[in-house]
């Protein structure tokens, strides 16, 4: 049997009150089955879009070197045959402004964005912000105004079982709408974004959805299709969904004109609670995020955390583990206050957590590398909690990061990534960008490099 893998859909060429909820009702009869949905699709399908994205290739030049290790992990630098790279996927109009929401890996890499409406008109987009920890971008549309959009709802009043709606442009074959439930909330440990918490749904959704319409009942959006778990890459019903929730942090950051959104950082290093934990600290189930380690005079510290303290809640909010309690904080504003409901030694305790931003200490100190050098074309900035953060890198702490490779560079050429830790040169270690500038000034025939990718160390040698 094949394995199950996560599909991401592209293809190429705080909860109202109780008493205010709406009632939840079963059909009571054949008659009530029989009912249409189709004045929820007519009132919505207008401002779900398809998204048309493509970069024009630059023939890659021979890579320096051949080292069957450094391939393994890099690839072999072959010849771009195609002149062009094309995505299709599908978003939502969230404003009569234009401006529009899809998936990140829709548009990543791309350059040239094109936006076709539901009644076929097509417009131009810019891409005006692009957040790949949420795996979300926002366009927006060129030459016009008065678009049709949708209605931002609330993903935490959810329940399972609700009735949804899934629409996009699957295969490419035009705007679809298919009908299903919520199968599952808050699911993490799914591994495809920074922030793992996602809306399960058996609606059916396939590649070419990626960046569509999640939505409930009273036509509101809930929900953007991101992936599916498949053993084909076609749906078998399971797909998932970024809650609307996190999408609004990321349309609040492109309205106030911001490059990056900026999220509250905790300052602690979290790990989730085994079975065994949990019975070790007393509690009724393994869930929560348990404080392993923190940042001195970080906010977490500042909180009156402490080390094997469990995390319960954010807000009156559950947090299950890790990936939930980065999404709730996810979702909260710089600069205000969230409520810590802690487990510690049998009791539970409120803390006020203030929700400030990674700092950048120390400056990045961004430098642009050039000359005859494996390393020429990246720029690189100093790790800091921010770098760190945006970057999601982790499991290191010294060295400097790729912040941006130059295509058809020396640097690109030889394999060098975006988010890439250099760690030494050489065998002398790098702290500061200033350092590799200065040894990669001195002509040499070869190199020694030693670097951090996806919390592994890779050493190789590069011609010079």
């Amino acid at each position: 049997m094949r394995a199950l893998s996560f599909v991401l859909l592209l293809c190429f060429p705080l909860a109202a009150a109780q008493a205010q909820a709406p009632q939840r009702v079963a059909p009571a009869d054949r008659a009530t089955v029989q009912q249409s949905f189709s004045p929820v699709v007519k009132r919505v399908a207008p401002a779900v879009v398809n998204v048309y994205a493509s970069r024009v290739e630059r023939q890659a030049r021979n890579p320096l070197f051949d080292d069957p290790v450094f391939r393994q992990f890099f690839g072999g630098g072959e010849q771009q045959r195609s002149p062009t790279t094309q995505s299709l996927g599908s978003g939502v109009i969230v404003d009569p402004s234009g401006l529009v929401v899809t998936n990140h890996h829709v548009i990543e890499n791309m350059t040239d964005v094109k936006v076709a409406l539901a009644d076929k008109r097509e417009y131009e987009a810019e891409i005006i912000l692009r957040d790949p920890r949420t795996d979300l971008a926002v366009l927006r549309l060129k030459n016009g105004g008065g678009f049709p959009s949708l209605e931002l709802g609330d993903s935490d009043a959810l329940e399972v079982g609700d009735l949804v709606l899934a629409i996009g442009n699957p295969f490419g074959v035009g705007q679809t709408v298919t009908q299903g439930i919520v199968s599952a909330l808050a699911r993490t440990q799914v591994g495809i974004t920074d922030y793992g918490f996602f809306i399960q749904t058996d609606a059916a959704i396939n590649p070419g959805n990626s960046g569509g319409a999640l939505v409930d009942m009273d036509g509101r959006l809930v929900g953007i299709n991101s992936a599916i778990y498949s053993r084909s890459g076609g749906s078998i019903g399971i797909g998932f969904a970024i809650p609307v929730n996190m999408v609004k942090v990321v349309v609040a950051a492109a309205k106030g004109g911001v490059r990056q959104v900026r999220r509250p950082w905790l300052g602690a290093t979290l790990q989730p609670v085994s079975r065994e934990i949990a019975e070790s600290l007393g509690l009724e189930r393994p869930a929560g995020a348990l404080v392993a380690d923190m940042v001195e005079a970080g906010p977490a510290a500042q909180a009156g955390l402490r080390r094997g303290d469990v995390v319960m809640e954010v807000d009156g909010l559950a947090v299950d583990d890790p990936e939930s309690l980065g999404y709730r904080l996810g979702t909260k504003s710089i600069g205000a206050t969230a409520t810590l409901t802690v487990q510690r030694n049998g009791r539970k305790l409120s803390l006020p957590l203030k929700l400030t931003p990674a700092p950048e200490t120390p400056p990045r100190e961004a430098l642009t590398l050039n000359g005859r050098s494996p390393f020429s074309g990246v720029t690189v900035v100093n790790l800091s909690p921010a770098v760190t953060e945006e970057f999601s890198i982790e499991a290191f702490r010294e060295g400097v990061v790729i912040a941006e490779v130059e295509p058809g560079s020396a640097a690109a050429n030889v394999g060098l990534q975006k988010g890439d830790v250099i760690l030494a040169v050489n065998d002398a270690k790098i702290a500061r960008t200033s350092e590799l500038q200065r040894l990669t000034q001195t002509r040499r025939s070869w190199w020694k490099l030693t670097l951090g990718r996806g919390g592994q160390i890779i050493t190789t040698a590069l011609g010079g």
